[in-house]
């Protein structure tokens, strides 16, 4: 969706299907909707629309949710075509979004790696495995006075 007529259209077609979940579509199956995201084609005539569902913590719920969305399709459509003034409405798909699930997962997934390293870093040691200082160090002039009149004996 690299052309910018086309994101424009995907973006107005967001905007129009939120009013329309929010204002006009009453169906008590619907739940607290939001749009996340339109993809429309680049000839603009299919769009899919991702959605979540806020407080949906069931399949069933999810399930009516998506039942009152295909329910609606129809005047959906025909609000956005009458809102776009377009030839030719998009077909209107709508897909439940798992973004936020996902996300959650990966948090969950994050939360318990940190912990398991402050675990680890609780669990060492504080001895060095070798000395303190590993690095070498410059010898002294008076050592290196020594190995020279030995070396000359």
């Amino acid at each position: 969706m690299s052309n910018p007529r086309v994101r424009k259209i995907a973006d107005r077609i967001q905007v129009i299907v939120a009013q329309m979940l929010e204002r006009r579509i009453k169906d008590p199956r619907l739940g607290f909707t939001t749009v996340t995201d339109v993809r429309v084609s680049g000839d603009t005539q299919q769009a899919t629309i991702f959605y979540t569902v806020l407080g949906a913590d069931t399949p069933a719920e999810l399930a009516s949710t998506a039942a009152a969305l295909e329910s609606a399709k129809g005047l959906i459509r025909s609000e956005v075509a009458k809102q776009l003034g377009m030839r030719h409405a998009p077909t209107l798909e709508f897909v439940h979004d798992a973004l936020p699930e996902t996300a959650r997962h990966l948090d969950e997934v994050l939360a318990k790696a940190r912990a398991q390293d402050e675990a680890v870093a609780a669990s060492r040691g504080t001895a060095y495995a070798g000395d303190e200082d590993p690095y070498k160090k410059p010898r002294a002039e008076d050592a290196d006075e020594d190995l020279d009149e030995d070396l000359d004996e």
